[in-house]
C-alpha cells in the first residue's frame, strides 16, 4: 500500500497576525508590571541607602573622625569622605582645611565605596543620585553647602565647624523620573527619612534634583523643621516613609 504524507500546512496570514495581536496584548500588560516592579525596587534601594546614611554619620561621630577646629566635638561629614575615597577634612590653625590625599582618608570607612563614589558631586545607586549638604555657615539662617564635583571638601569653603556638629541633610531622587523610581526621599541628622510623590516637582535626572532646602519649612535655613506632613519650601508635602 502505498502511504501519502502530506505535507505540513504553514501559518496563514490572518493566523499570523492573531499570533502577533496576542503577543502585543500580552506585552502591553507585561512590560507596566515590569517597569513598575523595577521603579519599586529601585525606590526601596533608595530608600536603604538614605539609612545606610544616616548609620555612617551616627558611626563618624561616635568615633570622632573629623573635628576641624578641634574642640572635641565630631562632625557630620560628605558620603566620599565617609567612603574613605577622598581625605576627611582636618583642623589646621584651629580652622577647617582640606585633608592630605594618602594620609586623611577614613579607614576603616563607615560608607560603603560604592556610595561614596561621586560624579560632579553626585553619588548614584539603582536608578537614583544622591546629594548630601554640610552646614555652611553657623547663626541662622543656615546655608547648605554640597561636597565637591569629585567628593569631600578639598579647597575651601569649607562647612562650619560648629554647625556641622549638629546637622546634615541628604536627598535621593529618580535617575529617570516615572523610569526608575519615581519618589522623592529627604533625611536629616533626626533620621527620620520623609518622600514626596514627585509627581508634580519632576526631579529627575543629575541636574534636576531638589535644592537643600526643599524639605525644609523655611526657605535657605537647614536648622528650621523639616516639613513633616505639610508642605516644604518646594511646595511638595513630604510625609514619612512607612
Amino acid at each position: 500500500m502505498r502511504m501519502h504524507i502530506h505535507p505540513r500546512r504553514g501559518f496563514t496570514l490572518v493566523e499570523l497576525l492573531v499570533v502577533v495581536a496576542i503577543i502585543a496584548i500580552l506585552t502591553s500588560f507585561a512590560i507596566p508590571r515590569f517597569l513598575g516592579a523595577r521603579r519599586s525596587a529601585n525606590e526601596t534601594s533608595a530608600i536603604a541607602t538614605m539609612r545606610a546614611i544616616v548609620s555612617a554619620q551616627m558611626n563618624l561621630q561616635a568615633a570622632g573622625s573629623i573635628d576641624t577646629n578641634a574642640d572635641g566635638q565630631s562632625e557630620f561629614g560628605y558620603m566620599a569622605e565617609m567612603a574613605g575615597l577622598v581625605p576627611a577634612r582636618i583642623c589646621s590653625g584651629g580652622s577647617a582645611a582640606a585633608g592630605v590625599v594618602g594620609t586623611n582618608e577614613l579607614a576603616p570607612s563607615p560608607l560603603l565605596p560604592s556610595l561614596g563614589a561621586m560624579n560632579n558631586g553626585l553619588a548614584s545607586h539603582s536608578g537614583y543620585y544622591f546629594q548630601l549638604w554640610l552646614p555652611g555657615n553657623a547663626g541662622s539662617p543656615v546655608g547648605g553647602l554640597a561636597e565637591d564635583a569629585g567628593g569631600g571638601k578639598l579647597s575651601a569653603p569649607f562647612p562650619d565647624s560648629d554647625a556641622s556638629e549638629t546637622g546634615f541633610c541628604a536627598y535621593a531622587w529618580p535617575m529617570n523620573a516615572g523610569g526608575t523610581g519615581q519618589r522623592c526621599f529627604f533625611v536629616n541628622q533626626e533620621g527620620v527619612i520623609l518622600e514626596t510623590s514627585n509627581r508634580t516637582s519632576g526631579y529627575s535626572g543629575p541636574t534636576g534634583g531638589p535644592e537643600f532646602d526643599a524639605a525644609f519649612s523655611i526657605d535657605d535655613d537647614m536648622s528650621a523643621n523639616f516639613a513633616r506632613g505639610v508642605a516644604g519650601v518646594d511646595g511638595n508635602v513630604w510625609n514619612p516613609v512607612q
